[in-house]
C-alpha cells in the first residue's frame, strides 16, 4: 500500500494541526515499514526541518516530495490530483479540512482512497465563537466546503468521540464513516524530574488542611494560573481575565497570569478586558512559544485553566496532566471526556464558579496533590504511538473499501 500525507499543515510556528501532523509522521515511520509513504510538502525550509525532526532519513519508506504550490492555491485544487494520480497512492491522508476536490468523486470510491481528518467543527456548529474568522464570513462557502470534504472523503477521522457525533450530525455521514482517534503527548511534557517536589514544597506548607484561611504572600512568591490556546473567542480567554479579576479583589493574593499564544489583532477584546478590571500587572503576554519553554510554564504553574466554549479535543489539558500540573476546564466540547475525572470542571459562563475552582486548587494543598496525581494517570493513557497504530488501521480499512 501507498500512502500519501499532506504535511503542508506544519508551518514555521507549529499550530495544533501541524503538531498533529508531525507526530504523526514521526510515529508511523517509527512503527511502519511494509507500507510505502508519501509526505508532501511546499516549502523547503519546513520539509528539511520536519525531515530531521522525524528522523525520517532513517526511514526509507518514507520519501519527502516538494509541491509547487500552497494548500490555498488554486492549483492545489487543479494540479494536485493528477499528481497524486501520478504517485500510484493507495490512500491519501489530509489532516485538516482542505482535500483536492477532483482527485475523489463525489459519493463512491474512486482510484485512490481518501482519509480526512475533521479535528471540529466550531465555524460550522457555533458561527459567533470565531466571528472574524473567514469562516464566519463566508459562512455559506465554508459549509458547503465541509459537505463536499465530508461526501468525498472514504473516511473522516476525529480526535474524540464528542466531536465524532457532532460530524456524523452535521454533515450527515454514516456514523461507521467516522472514526475517534484520540492524540498523544509528546515524552518531553513531564514533571520537573529532580526539582518538581522542592518546587511545590514552600507552596504546600504555606497553605492549610481545609479551603478557608489562605493567607496570601506566605509562599514569598507569586503563585501561578496558566492558559494556553488561540484568542479565538470560543477559547473564553476573556472570561479566564474576569475570574481572574475576581479572585485578586477576593483574596488580594500574589498571584499571576500567564498567557501563552499569539496574539490575534482580530480579537482584542481580552486585553481590553484585563485593563477595564485593572490587572494588567499580573498579566503575562508570553507569546507563542516553542515545546521546550512550553514544558517550563506548565512545570512551572499551579493550576491550568481551559475554560473554552467547545473544544474538539483539548491537548492542553493533557499536556498539562502530563507535566504534573493540576487543571481546571469546562464541562463543553471533549473537555469532560479528555479530562476524565481528572480536573475540576466549571461552566465557561459562570465567572464565580471558575474563581472558587481555581481558589481551590491554590489553597487546598491536599486537593492539588491528589489532581497531580490523577492527571499524571489519565495523560499516560494517551500516546502518539497509539494514535499513529489507529490511523494505520483506518488507512487499512479506507483501502479496503
Amino acid at each position: 500500500m501507498k500512502i500519501g500525507i499532506d504535511a503542508r499543515w506544519i508551518f514555521k510556528e507549529l499550530s495544533g494541526i501541524g503538531s498533529y501532523t508531525r507526530e504523526l509522521i514521526r510515529h508511523l515511520a517509527r512503527l511502519e515499514h511494509a507500507h510505502e509513504f508519501a509526505i508532501y510538502f511546499s516549502d523547503p525550509a519546513l520539509r528539511d526541518r520536519t525531515v530531521a525532526e522525524t528522523d525520517l532519513l532513517r526511514a526509507p519508506n518514507f520519501s519527502a516530495c516538494l509541491l509547487p504550490f500552497g494548500l490555498f492555491s488554486i492549483r492545489n485544487q487543479l494540479r494536485l490530483p493528477g499528481l497524486l494520480a501520478e504517485a500510484a497512492l493507495d490512500v491519501f491522508h489530509s489532516p485538516n479540512y482542505m482535500i483536492p476536490l477532483r482527485a475523489f468523486p463525489r459519493g463512491k470510491a474512486g482510484r485512490i482512497r481518501c482519509v480526512t481528518t475533521i479535528h471540529d467543527l466550531i465555524p460550522l456548529m457555533f458561527p459567533d465563537y470565531a466571528p472574524r474568522a473567514w469562516k464566519r464570513r463566508f459562512f455559506l462557502l465554508y459549509r458547503r466546503l465541509m459537505r463536499e470534504v465530508a461526501a468525498r472523503s472514504d473516511l473522516v477521522l476525529t480526535d474524540s468521540r464528542s466531536a465524532r457525533d457532532d460530524v456524523v450530525r452535521h454533515l450527515r455521514l454514516p456514523p461507521e464513516r467516522v472514526l475517534a482517534i484520540p492524540l498523544g503527548v509528546l515524552p518531553a511534557f513531564q514533571p520537573a524530574s529532580m526539582s518538581f517536589g522542592a518546587q511545590r514544597s514552600t507552596l504546600d506548607a504555606s497553605c492549610v488542611s481545609g479551603v478557608t484561611g489562605w493567607t496570601p504572600g506566605d509562599a514569598g512568591a507569586a503563585q501561578t494560573i496558566l492558559w494556553v490556546g488561540r484568542a479565538d473567542p470560543y477559547k473564553n480567554l476573556a472570561g479566564l481575565i474576569e475570574a481572574f479579576a475576581e479572585l485578586r479583589k477576593q483574596y488580594q493574593s500574589p498571584v499571576e497570569l500567564r498567557i501563552v499564544g499569539p496574539k490575534d489583532r482580530r480579537y482584542p477584546e481580552a486585553s481590553r478586558r484585563a485593563e477595564k478590571l485593572g490587572v494588567t500587572d499580573a498579566i503575562t503576554w508570553l507569546g507563542y512559544l516553542p515545546d521546550d519553554r512550553l514544558v517550563r510554564e506548565y512545570q512551572n504553574a499551579d493550576v491550568f485553566v481551559q475554560p473554552s466554549w467547545y473544544e474538539g479535543f483539548g491537548l492542553p489539558v493533557l499536556e498539562a496532566f502530563a507535566c504534573g500540573t493540576p487543571v481546571v476546564c469546562s464541562n463543553k466540547g471533549s473537555l469532560p471526556e479528555v479530562s476524565g475525572g481528572a480536573a475540576l470542571i466549571v461552566q465557561p459562563q459562570d465567572t464565580i464558579g471558575l474563581t472558587e475552582a481555581m481558589r481551590r486548587v491554590l489553597t487546598d494543598a491536599r486537593l492539588a496533590r491528589d489532581m497531580r496525581a490523577r492527571g499524571l494517570r489519565r495523560a499516560h493513557k494517551f500516546t502518539w504511538e497509539t494514535t499513529a497504530r489507529m490511523t494505520l488501521e483506518a488507512y487499512r480499512k479506507a483501502a479496503s473499501l
